[in-house]
């Protein structure tokens, strides 16, 4: 009996939505478009659909963003962490591996919108006997503009409540999207599929052994660690990375697209995001403390300050407590050239926000120079910091509201809104909220060094202990 499981990728840079999205917490763990997160949204997009379980696949250093958020909305399931990302085609290896031979795979981006929630599930629905006879299905979105961002997948002789895929086709230029346009064929590639387990593997052995072969060995000595579990990290780091586009798909004899009309967006750039915003009599879609005057057609999103933009037409402006952003709506493919000139530069603006997640809480660095930097610290009720040390810092906690339980060298004591307490470079110490509501704190360090990698911990309920 085939049960329909549920694949939710959740590895992607989103550097395209930069400076919102960054490595750190790129865009699928955003709102980016409503009061859920995008990974939120996916989760509860199978609602409606008879999901017997679903596996999430994310890099390690996003485990906690996965794990809270899913928690949050009560929709917790496995979770798979990549050493390295390796693209589509070994993370769908890997969840298939962990699946039953008939086990139907809803293979889903986390960073994607859906706007008709029946429609989409329809289209599931209507794909499940092809997948089990053996194909591999791919959606294929109904174009509704000549667009040059997305792949086309041409369709084929008829099958079932699908077609036969005749050739997938990259990104074509303006004049190729619109004669796709005016044929009733071509579809905008996706990137969702349903797959039954036993079929995706043979296939993928068939046309690229080498990553079957990795993702097989790789998951010969699994662990489980707090709800994640972690494959063998020295196999998997050898794995080629490929889409599955690229691994089985443009390969197999077995590819079907069913069509699906279901208000899609990959949110691949500002001007996508703008697309689907909520606008106003002039065009313009305004996000946090904004005024504009005489301006239209433009995307504004203020995190933390008033913005007032004049006289503008097709910009998009992007304040975060850290950066500004400003760019014509036309011209906003070109982000990715931004971040990877960052990159190239030494900054750090390409990775983390001011505003770092943890799973204990969060901490906004609100100033820093030479030898010093101050942190407003906010740790969630129940959480608690790693026992740690550092080499080259000496740190003084002020409590601003909440209660704190801390832990300074030999001495466990107890703080509250507006106690402090001074700890020594090379000090052992710890914090914990012990109360129901968030504890806030300002942290002021100093230190020759300042980095985060200057944290040895020796116990952690989150398990990153640093090693010997």
């Amino acid at each position: 009996m085939s049960a329909l499981k549920a694949v939710i990728l959740a590895g992607g840079s989103g550097t395209r939505l930069w400076p919102l999205s960054r490595a750190a917490q790129p865009k699928q763990f955003l709102k980016l478009n409503g009061q859920d997160t995008m990974l939120q949204a996916t989760a509860k997009r199978l609602s409606e659909l008879n999901i017997q379980s679903s596996t999430i696949i994310c890099n390690e250093e996003h485990r906690f963003f996965v794990a809270e958020q899913l928690r949050e909305i009560d929709c917790l399931g496995s979770i798979i962490l990549e050493p390295d990302g390796r693209n589509t085609a070994p993370a769908i290896a890997l969840a298939a591996l962990m699946a039953k031979e008939n086990d139907l795979l809803l293979v889903l981006a986390a960073d994607h919108i859906i706007e008709d929630q029946d429609a989409f599930s329809c289209a599931v629905t209507k794909a499940i006997p092809l997948a089990k006879s053996g194909k591999l299905v791919t959606f294929g979105i109904l174009p509704n503009q000549p667009h040059t961002g997305y792949g086309y997948i041409k369709s084929g002789l008829e099958e079932g409540s699908g077609f036969i895929v005749d050739k997938f086709i990259e990104k074509p230029s303006i004049e190729e999207a619109k004669k796709y346009i005016e044929t009733s064929n071509y579809y905008w590639n996706s990137g969702m599929f349903l797959l039954k387990a036993s079929s995706f593997l043979k296939e993928l052995a068939k046309y690229r052994s080498d990553i079957y072969e990795v993702c097989v060995e790789s998951m010969v000595n699994i662990k489980t660690d707090l709800d994640f579990i972690r494959i063998d990290e020295e196999s998997f780091k050898a794995c080629p990375s490929e889409s599955i586009d690229y691994a089985v798909m443009e390969k197999t004899s077995d590819a079907v697209v069913v069509p699906m009309d279901a208000g899609w967006n990959d949110v691949g750039s500002w001007s996508s995001l703008w697309d689907i915003s909520k606008k106003d009599i002039n065009g313009n879609a305004l996000y946090g403390d904004v005024l504009l005057h005489e301006s239209c057609n433009s995307y504004v999103r203020s995190d933390d300050k008033f913005i007032s933009v004049i006289g503008a037409d097709n910009l998009v402006v992007i304040s975060t407590k850290d950066t500004l952003l400003v760019a014509h709506k036309d011209k906003v493919d070109q982000v990715k050239n931004v971040v990877e000139q960052i990159k190239k530069e030494g900054r750090t603006e390409w990775q983390n926000n001011r505003e770092v997640m943890r799973p204990w809480g969060k901490y906004d660095s609100i100033d820093y120079g030479k030898n010093y930097q101050v942190k407003r610290i906010t740790v969630n009720p129940g959480a608690k910091l790693s026992v740690q040390m550092h080499h080259h810092r000496a740190e003084h906690w002020v409590i601003v509201s909440g209660i704190a339980k801390v832990t300074n060298g030999e001495r466990t004591f107890i703080l509250s809104e507006n106690e402090s307490t001074y700890i020594p470079i090379a000090t052992v110490h710890c914090l914990e909220n012990p109360g129901e509501e968030p504890l806030q704190m300002i942290e002021v360090q100093s230190g020759s060094y300042l980095g985060e990698d200057d944290i040895v911990r020796f116990d952690d309920i989150y398990g990153r202990v640093t090693s010997s």
